[in-house]
């Protein structure tokens, strides 16, 4: 896994894009900091850059330096979750412009998946996470459904042995205010 995630990273620092498994399905992934970047994810995707994308940060340190104020809500749901959740946090700072939501929100997880939590680690940085599938289709949720467009489109693919222990299924999303309120997007 080691040499996998050094290639990921050295792909990534230079504005590349990956095809990785994370948590869930696979993604398209790059330096969620990079606006240069999150374009070429966009376009691959051929999807609107009116529609924000998911980020991934390693720990909860991290998800800090991106967040103006972490909601006590969030804190509480996080430290009970249990299964793949992306929490949608006000005063999103830092990031790509097209990762954060006109409003000011991104959508952000923190992945239960060893080599996502690795590849973010050595990066130093978040990386965006959005389905490996052109906008519209199908969400890939094992690398042979992934279109061989997207394959050839990206500057580095994962082996497929470290998709194993992810869900196969889009991660659940819920939006949490800084006053403890609570609206659940995706379940």
């Amino acid at each position: 896994m080691r040499n996998a995630v050094e290639e990921a990273v050295a792909v990534l620092r230079r504005g590349g894009v990956i095809l990785y498994p994370t948590d869930t399905v696979w993604g398209l992934g790059c330096d969620a900091t990079d606006p240069q970047a999150v374009a070429r994810v966009f376009a691959i995707k051929r999807r609107s850059d009116s529609k924000s994308l998911i980020t991934l940060v390693s720990d909860a340190d991290m998800l800090g330096r991106y967040v103006r104020q972490i909601p006590q809500m969030a804190i509480e749901l996080l430290e009970v979750n249990d299964r793949p959740m992306t929490i949608i946090y006000p005063g999103a700072m830092g990031l790509a412009p097209a990762v954060i939501a006109e409003d000011g929100t991104a959508g952000i997880r923190i992945p239960m998946h060893e080599f996502c939590v690795q590849l973010i680690r050595r990066l130093r940085r978040p990386i965006v996470s959005t389905s490996a599938n052109i906008s519209g289709l199908a969400a890939p949720s094992s690398f042979d459904q992934i279109s061989p467009d997207i394959i050839s489109a990206v500057d580095w693919v994962a082996d497929p042995v470290f998709e194993q222990g992810a869900t196969g299924t889009a991660s659940q999303i819920i939006s949490v205010g800084l006053h403890g309120e609570i609206a659940i997007i995706r379940k």
